[in-house]
């Protein structure tokens, strides 16, 4: 369920509490209870992702359980290119690589900030996952 859509229905449920609920402390109870089962549908959310991703990692399929881990390697690649290769080059080329990094500018500008979140929570998630196994592993 999407944060917008969640704020939405815990503000409905706040103006029905306080209609059916005038004595401020109840009230308070019941918000603080809607709001709580607000939060654990957050983690519901939350964990369901997470088991996605170590059902992914942990798959026998070899092209699904490497899949993540070559995205990673992509842009770890991505990032070596842009911080270390390219502006050595441009030691050579310094007007073609302002407009290269001009482009780069533009074109990470474009991507929407909720694809950002996605790949940010992906990577920890990642992350995190191989952290955790590599812990069991050694155990």
């Amino acid at each position: 369920m999407s944060t917008a859509l969640l704020g939405g229905v815990f503000s409905i449920g706040e103006k029905l509490i306080e209609h059916f609920w005038p004595n401020a402390e109840d009230a308070d109870k019941r918000k603080a209870e809607l709001a709580m089962m607000v939060q654990q549908g957050k983690l519901k959310e939350l964990e369901i992702s997470m088991s996605a991703i170590i059902a992914e990692a942990n798959s026998k399929d070899k092209w699904t359980s490497r899949a993540r881990p070559s995205f990673m390697y992509l842009f770890y690649t991505v990032i070596v290119f842009l911080v270390i290769i390219f502006p050595v080059i441009g030691i050579w080329f310094p007007t073609e690589m302002i407009r290269f990094y001009e482009n780069v500018t533009a074109g990470f500008i474009a991507i929407p900030e909720p694809m950002w979140w996605t790949f940010t929570a992906g990577y920890l998630g990642y992350a995190t996952n191989r952290t955790v196994e590599k812990i069991k592993d050694k155990q």
